[in-house]
């Protein structure tokens, strides 16, 4: 491809495929249970359960039944992120702790998603979660943070299945499509696997080094790359996510920063309801463009993440605002030469 393909190919979009379809069943599984938690008077509550809801964005054009069984592997991606990086939080570990624990974690979540054939593919929101949840003092047990994730998850899954039941289709049998890693294909995921270890634990290590607050950012951002299905898919979803980031980051300071000779933004009452509805929009805005173009998808998911985490635990947004924009580029740069240094064996999928 020549060079002038390849930025047509970066702000290129794809063709639709009923993409409101799944962006209104993304945003009703966030809407309602962060809408209940804000009606119970606990905003810092809603990032669990946004992180249950990504649920969702699993299986988006899948048969419902092979949507239900993705969507439930998916869940236990994402719960398991979601009460390591509580654990995590609740004990006060080291930084150095959660770079081991996440890079750990991207490899089992590697080879999980590969032998379960998850679309999104990679661990990429469980990774997320999982740091998410660990830079934050978390507000409640360890149990209930667990459960609301949970409960969005169920609610979740419930939306997606719910087609099932229009006009009689619920009569139709089950298909039975298990993949398995066996041989060549176990080698690749293994190799894969090695990959995520080594780009996470390598952008952590640099973001903790750095006297960054935020290293899991980094770590999240060197996953992205490794998602691809080859090595030019690969490179443009890491310039994507640093591109689609820093605009992103430009809708954040908008929201966030103060306007000239006001005080910085706290979020008690009516501020956090506002931060909570835009989650809703900017998460069904992100579900709509996330196959057709992933870095416009970042424009909107990358305030969705900050402001759950503002919610959560406020923090000085000119901080913040730096600190994402570095841990990104970082992360990104390190995700990408994995790709380039470890190149990807191709996985032949086989069924049994």
């Amino acid at each position: 491809m020549s060079l002038l393909g390849h930025v047509r190919s970066l702000h290129s979009l794809a063709p639709a495929n009923k993409d409101h379809v799944s962006a209104w069943r993304v945003a009703i599984s966030v809407a309602v249970p962060c809408l209940a938690l804000l009606s119970a008077g606990h905003p810092e509550l809603i990032g669990y359960a946004v992180f249950g809801a990504l649920t969702g964005m699993y299986g988006r054009t899948e048969p419902h039944q092979l949507r239900l069984r993705h969507q439930g592997q998916a869940a236990v991606l994402l719960l398991t992120g979601v009460g390591l990086g509580v654990f995590l939080s609740a004990h006060h570990v080291d930084s150095w702790v959660l770079v081991i624990v996440e890079a750990m974690f991207a490899g089992a979540g590697s080879l999980f998603a590969d032998s379960t054939t998850l679309k999104p593919a990679g661990p990429f929101f469980g990774i997320l979660a999982l740091g998410a949840c660990a830079s934050v003092p978390a507000p409640v047990p360890w149990p209930a943070a667990v459960l609301i994730a949970a409960g969005s998850v169920a609610f979740s899954i419930m939306v997606g299945f719910g087609g099932w039941f229009r006009g009689g289709t619920w009569r139709r049998g089950w298909r039975r499509e298990v993949a398995a890693l066996r041989g060549a294909r176990r080698r690749a995921a293994r190799l894969h696997a090695l990959r995520y270890v080594a780009a996470v634990g390598a952008a952590g290590s640099i973001g903790v080094l750095s006297g960054s607050g935020h290293p899991h950012w980094a770590m999240a951002a060197a996953a992205v790359p490794l998602s691809g299905a080859d090595l030019p898919s690969s490179v443009y979803r890491g310039i994507h996510r640093i591109v689609g980031t820093l605009l992103g980051l430009v809708v954040v300071a908008a929201i966030l920063l103060p306007w000239p000779g006001s005080p910085l933004p706290a979020f008690p009452g009516h501020e956090a309801a506002v931060l909570a509805c835009l989650v809703i929009v900017l998460q069904f805005s992100t579900e709509l463009f996330m196959t057709r173009h992933y870095g416009l998808a970042m424009v909107f998911f990358t305030p969705v993440i900050l402001l759950i985490g503002q919610l959560a635990a406020p923090t000085d947004p000119y901080v913040l605002i730096a600190e994402r924009a570095v841990e990104t580029l970082v992360g990104a740069g390190v995700g990408i030469l994995v790709v380039v240094l470890v190149r990807r064996r191709r996985m032949v999928p086989s069924r049994t």
